[in-house]
Parts: structure tokens; sequence; C-alpha cells
């Protein structure tokens, strides 16, 4: 049976017997245009999670992480979705996940990069306060350069994703405090946020192949160490062995980019990645699937990567070049940076930044590493 069947069980018998906790409207930052706006989010029974701390022994970064798996969704819970003068009500699908379009009524100011939504839970109806939250939602300025579309997972955050057991204690028994950036990144990511002049605002959204269950330590990792907010795009995950023995990151990834590359037609992509998994192979295939769409790719080599990924890249990089872009690899985020304002993609100045964030990081933690 799969997992989310067997919370909706959980939920019942939990409810019926007075132990489940208050219901919970989670909100994810969505992105959209002028014409169109994206929200996304979930309704759960509050999953009693704690705010964590940099000191927290690793059986608290469990307990933490087990609450965010062991949660009760609700299904075919109704909200309603407020944004300027207008109301759309949404339904939740069978793991609590809701999904809204909005065409805006009025025009969204040039100046802002944000735009807030209230989404309001209605039914089920709660003998205390309407649960509610606030949807953040990117939508590019005008002005904007470029986009970015980076990986999370050893592109901006060790997580060792090709060593199994390393991931887990990384990703699993620690905490959004005592994660490591890879040095450099949040300054690089920073640069390109503001472009060639401080003033371009160039949008950045991540995607992943981690669990939805995942989405608050990211979102408070990325906070905590300056990167630029942006939307997150994770995976609904599904523990039935089914889904689980035919989940392919690649299709996943490209179901996430390619709306976005088409929500913004005019705009030109940046797309970071690491060669520990499959991103370079799906980054090819979108640059050969959208012609002069893409004007980079980065790539980060993971240390002690099986030595023939390299002549794997190599082979990669012909592709790339031959459909018209160009796919860099580096070891450490100088080399982008220098790359970058060659391009006339970051200013001159952020390259000391970048520098001197990499010359005064810890080494990171390096382990053997297996192929997956």
């Amino acid at each position: 049976m799969p997992i989310n069947h067997l919370n909706n069980v959980k939920g019942s018998i939990t409810k019926l017997i007075g132990l489940a906790g208050p219901l919970q409207v989670l909100t994810y930052r969505g992105y959209g245009s002028a014409d169109r706006l994206c929200f996304r989010g979930r309704v759960l029974r509050d999953d009693g999670l704690h705010p964590c701390d940099e000191d927290w022994p690793v059986w608290k970064n469990a307990l933490n992480m087990w609450r965010r798996f062991d949660h009760d969704e609700v299904p075919g819970a109704k909200l309603r979705v407020t944004f300027q003068d207008q109301t759309h009500e949404v339904e939740t699908d069978g793991a609590g996940f809701f999904f809204d379009e909005m065409r805006p009524h009025q025009p969204l100011s040039g100046e802002d990069l944000w735009h807030e939504a209230k989404v309001e839970l209605i039914e089920p109806r709660t003998k205390k306060e309407t649960p509610e939250a606030v949807a953040q939602l990117l939508v590019p300025r005008s002005q904007a350069q470029f986009g970015i579309i980076s990986d999370i997972d050893d592109t901006i955050v060790h997580t060792s994703a090709t060593d199994l057991w390393k991931m887990i204690r990384l990703a699993y028994l620690g905490n959004s405090q005592t994660r490591l950036p890879i040095p450099g990144i949040p300054d690089l990511y920073q640069a390109f946020h503001a472009g060639d002049d401080d003033q371009h605002k160039n949008p950045i959204f991540y995607v992943s192949s981690s669990a939805w269950n995942m989405y608050d330590l990211f979102e408070e990792f990325m906070d905590a160490q300056g990167l630029p907010a942006g939307p997150i795009s994770l995976v609904a995950l599904d523990l039935s062995w089914s889904k689980l023995l035919s989940f392919e990151h690649s299709d996943h990834k490209r179901s996430e980019i390619e709306p976005i590359l088409e929500q913004y037609p005019d705009l030109p992509f940046i797309l970071i990645g690491d060669s520990g998994q499959k991103d370079p192979e799906i980054y090819t295939q979108l640059v050969q699937n959208h012609p002069d769409r893409i004007a980079c790719i980065y790539i980060r080599n993971i240390p002690k990567e099986r030595p023939e990924r390299q002549s794997e890249l190599d082979a990669l990089k012909d592709q790339v070049r031959q459909a018209g872009s160009e796919l860099v690899t580096f070891e450490d985020a100088n080399a982008v940076a220098r790359h970058a304002n060659q391009r006339g993609w970051i200013r001159a100045e952020a390259i000391e930044a970048v520098n001197q964030a990499v010359a005064a990081a810890e080494p990171l933690p390096i382990g053997s590493s297996s192929s997956r």
C-alpha cells in the first residue's frame, strides 16, 4: 500500500481518538508573469517541527526529519486563494497538494520582484480560527538580463549525493544550520542576481529531485546563507515500491524546467548543476530542445568522481557547442565568476567577493563516492 494511503488511515485514526494535530496551510514560493501566476502549496496536520539549532544532537535532527516525512496530508481540502481583487477556490489532491493559476486583472508593479497572495483553508472547517498562509510569487522585472535555473544538492549545498551513506548523514541527520554551502556559491549567486550593473534583479529558480518534505530545510538554509530567494521545485514523493522503482531523476527535472522556459520565452537562461548525477545530460538535452534559449551551462565537478565521467563531460561539451551554447565545468566558484564577468553577466567587483569567500571557507569534507 502506498505510504500516502497509510498516512490517510493513520490520520483518520488519530483524529478519531483526539490525537490529530491542528491543520496547517503550507505555501511554496511560486513564480509568474504579468499574464499568468502559479500558486503551489499543501495542507497537512501540524507535524510538530521545531526551529533547529546548530548545536542540536543527531537524535534531535533525526526526530525533526522523521516528523517531516511522518505527516498526515489532507486530501480534498478546499482553499480560497486571493490576489488583488480576485478570488479562486482550489482543492488538494490525494497527497494534500494544491496548484492554482491566475491571470492578474490589474497591472503588476514593475519595480516589485515579489508579490503576495492570501491562501485560506475553507474546508474542512475547524473550531478555532481558519488556517491561512501567504503565498509569495516571483515575477521577473522587465530589466532582467537572464534567468538562472540551479540544482541544489552538491551545487549550492554540500550533500555527497554520489555517496549514499554520507548523503544520509549530511542531508537527513543534520539541519539547515549545520549544512555547508559550496564555497563562494552564495556570493556568486548574488552577483548573478544583481547582473552587470546591480539593477537587473535577475530571477533564480531552484530545481531538485529531493522531496517536498525537505522544503522548509532548503528555504531556511538559503536564507541563512544569503542565497537569493527564488522558487523551489521539489518532488511529490510517493514511497510505494512501484513509484520508487519507476522514478526518473531526469524526467522530473525536465518537467520542472520546461514550464519555466515556456513562462519566459524572451528570457535567456543559465543552467547550473553538478557532475554527480545527470545534470549535464539533462541540461544538454534542454539546449538541444530549446535552441537559443540556454546561454550557458555551468557544471561543478564532484571531487573523486568516477574516472570515465570526464570523458562523458567532454562529449557533452561538444554536443552543447554544436547546439549553439557552451558547457563549462568548474572546480570552484572562482572559475565561474571569471567566466561570467567575461560574458558580461556579473560585475568585475563581484569576482573579488567570490574569491574571498572561497579562500575563507573551510575545505569541504570529501569521502569516497560511488556512481548512481
